[in-house]
């Protein structure tokens, strides 16, 4: 770093020179911070300010640029300086905005700012400037595993864009589930009839397209490579193999139909007349807009009763927890098939609870009684045989009285079932260099962590369903429609649009060496010091990308192009090997060892604060800009993620001296709200066993906690910071102030 300058300039705008002394804060700069230049404007951010800094960057030699302004989260456009890294000190939200106007508070506003300064400095000291990964993508062409409605909407939008598509169908026709439907809930206004499915004009206008190759009665039988250059070998059911470049991934292999046998209860199995709502989509093909008949006799069906929520929403063992969505839409377009062939069929609709969801929704459910379609509040107890039909027998919820029902045809609305392949809960993981195809994968990738995409609870595709709802815990691998989550045509539709726009976001990242998401345009990646590795494993286990893979000699693998860089790895390792350009153990440590540490007598404690930049740490600017005041004695630093912290930096500021040490990540288990999926997880493992560090130290246990944030916490988080000083006033200082 013998051509490191540091450049640093501080803001008087916005009422920091009101608030604080900005000579004083150029002196530390200067002094402690050791830049080589130090400015001060009046509004960093205009366009005088922003040409100020590229001018010294020009002609001045600065090639590391410390902004002492507002928060790093705002600005950024006007602080973006090619060719340099910046390091931004959080002087406005981070001080003034969470700090009284008061005389009696200046002396420690002012100790605040001055601290941001030297940590922004050391910051900037010991970061490098990122450079693209040498491992950058190639292809252009989008893979979609899946040819019903959800994989043809993704093959058609990405064509439309330019990009070569590849489709493949595991059966000898594109259409899916939808393939086999006489006609559609409608997608468009007025939302009073059913709808000729589109299915066969999305056929022809791929088969009319010479950017899509179809491959029909064809599987994955292998995928192997990373972001921008893919190779996945596609088998037919010849046994004949070819092996494709690949730019990204859309898996859209949609869902398959709740086995209706495991309901003899509603009388399954036993009864020709009874039947899921797949089987009477068949019958109304067959019927063709005429009567609609029954299996048992052919007779000509009069009343047909439809139970809702067959075998879903249900704890019961081989039933389905979940709701899926289009079934209660669905029953309502099937009960119109025997209205609009003829008004006098008696139709009813048996429920719970209706739901409709989308853009049908309530004109749809108003045109079905418009029609005379009965709906019914009626929980379905058993479906037994009749003289002359099935017998549904019910519980009445508006009558409350028990009831007995013949119908002609009784039509079970079944949910659906992820086609999600193998879970890798349930799958060994694979020995580095062994690998072998699955039948019952969809992807078969050839991933240290698995063959195919991690499964959510019900067993649906990863899918971070808050922030990144396409994106899964695989890097250029998109899931859309109803793999993703339960939902209907037009929502299928919309999501494979949705996930087609990333996957080529994720082509275009690739070719410069950028990260896909969340951290998109980071051109950081991890380095990694082979010869300090100690081959524990815990960066490849703790990955939740699938990015490190293991050689032959069981030293990791690292994949840049799969990696999200979250620092998941660098915060696992033991050693300290694995670290980032911009963002390592150095950049963080170096900020908290640059905090001034009072004398004991002068009694002011030093609270660290790690926030997790994706919920926290906006979370406490958001609590600025309202007004939320936190103790003057905290300092934070914001963390990619909370799966990057390294015990080092809570060991380090123990030593140190600090006080008390917050850890601020995102909310973690099922209803996840971490950007990187599994960092926050990770933290919480870690720091299960720092209470065994603070015995060791003969420190109290309530000196370091972890806590979980939302972004809506603003007026939480600036709490818990308060509860920490106010627990440093009972515990008392660190006795490592000595």
């Amino acid at each position: 770093m013998s051509d490191l300058k540091i450049g640093a300039y501080i803001c008087k705008g916005c009422g920091l020179g009101e608030r604080l002394d900005c000579d004083q804060l150029a002196t530390v700069a200067q002094r402690d911070g050791k830049a080589q230049v130090v400015q001060q404007h009046d509004f960093l951010c205009s366009a005088e300010g922003v040409k100020l800094i590229q001018n010294d960057i020009d002609n001045e030699g600065v090639n590391r640029v410390v902004i002492g302004a507002c928060s790093r989260r705002a600005k950024t456009e006007a602080f973006d300086f090619q060719g340099v890294n910046v390091s931004r000190c959080n002087l406005r939200e981070g001080v003034i905005w969470i700090r009284p106007d008061e005389d009696d508070m200046r002396e420690t506003t002012q100790e605040m700012a001055e601290d941001y300064m030297r940590m922004g400095c050391a910051e900037a000291k010991h970061s490098l400037i990122p450079a693209s990964a040498q491992e950058k993508g190639t292809d252009n062409t989008v893979l979609v595993v899946g040819g019903g409605i959800t994989g043809m909407t993704a093959a058609l939008e990405a064509a439309k864009t330019g990009y070569p598509v590849h489709l493949v169908e595991k059966t000898g026709e594109l259409g899916g589930y939808a393939g086999k439907m006489w006609k559609d809930v409608p997608m468009h206004a007025p939302y009073t009839d059913p709808v000729d499915t589109c299915v066969a004009d999305m056929a022809a206008e791929i088969e009319a397209n010479n950017l899509i190759t179809v491959h029909l009665n064809s599987t994955i039988s292998k995928t192997s490579g990373a972001p921008g250059r893919f190779a996945v070998d596609i088998s037919t059911e010849s046994g004949s193999t070819s092996t494709i470049n690949i730019g990204a991934i859309i898996q859209a292999s949609g869902a398959t139909p709740y086995d209706a046998s495991q309901l003899p209860e509603l009388g399954y199995g036993k009864s020709k007349d009874v039947v899921d709502r797949v089987e009477l989509e068949q019958l109304a093909i067959a019927a063709n807009g005429g009567p609609i008949k029954r299996p048992s006799d052919g007779k000509e069906v009069k009343k047909a009763t439809f139970i809702q929520c067959a075998g879903q929403r249900s704890e019961k063992e081989g039933h389905l927890n979940y709701c899926s969505g289009d079934c209660c839409l669905t029953s309502i377009k099937q009960a119109m098939y025997f209205k609009d062939q003829n008004p006098d069929i008696e139709t009813e609709i048996l429920f719970d609870d209706l739901r409709t969801p989308g853009a049908p929704g309530e004109d749809f459910y108003r045109s079905g009684q418009d029609k005379m379609v009965t709906f019914r509040k009626g929980m379905v107890s058993e479906v037994v045989a009749g003289s002359n039909g099935p017998v549904v027998k019910f519980k009445d919820k508006i009558l409350d009285e028990d009831v007995e029902e013949e119908a002609d045809l009784v039509v079970l609305a079944t949910g659906m079932v992820a086609n999600s392949g193998v879970d890798i809960d349930e799958v060994p993981q694979n020995e580095p260099g062994e690998w072998e195809v699955s039948v019952d994968s969809i992807l078969n990738l050839n991933y240290r962590q698995g063959k195919d995409l991690p499964h959510l609870k019900y067993g649906f595709n990863d899918s971070h369903f808050i922030c990144f709802p396409y994106e899964t815990r695989r890097t250029g691998i998109y899931t859309c429609g109803p793999v993703r989550r339960p939902m209907d045509t037009q929502q299928a539709i919309d999501d494979a649009t949705g996930a087609t726009l990333k996957a080529i976001q994720e082509i275009e990242n690739a070719k410069i060496g950028r990260a896909a998401h969340p951290r998109s345009g980071d051109l950081s990646y991890p380095i990694f010091r082979k010869e300090g590795c100690t081959q524990c494993k815990r960066c490849t286990v703790e990955c939740p990308f699938g990015a490190i893979d293991e050689d032959e000699k069981r030293f990791p693998v690292f994949n840049e192009s799969r990696c999200r860089r979250c620092g998941t790895c660098m915060g696992a390792c033991p050693v300290r090997v694995i670290s980032f350009e911009n963002y390592s153990v150095d950049t963080v440590g170096q900020q908290l060892k640059n905090v001034e540490i009072p004398e004991e007598w002068d009694e002011k404690p030093r609270i660290l604060v790690l926030a997790c930049e994706n919920d926290a740490y906006p979370a406490l600017d958001m609590a600025a800009q309202q007004g939320n005041h936190y103790t003057q004695w905290a300092r934070v630093i914001p963390v990619r993620c909370l799966g990057s912290v390294n015990l080092i930096w809570v060991t380090d500021a123990l030593n140190s001296g600090y006080d008390g040490i917050i850890l601020m990540g995102c909310q973690k288990g099922e209803n996840y709200q971490c950007h990187f999926v599994k960092g926050s997880e990770m933290a919480a493992m870690r720091m299960s066993k720092v209470d065994d560090t603070l015995q060791s130290l003969s420190l109290e246990k309530e000196r370091v906690e972890t806590y979980e944030i939302a972004i809506t916490d603003i007026d939480r988080a600036p709490k818990l910071i308060n509860d920490m000083a106010e627990t440093i006033e009972k515990i008392g200082l660190s006795p490592f102030k000595f």
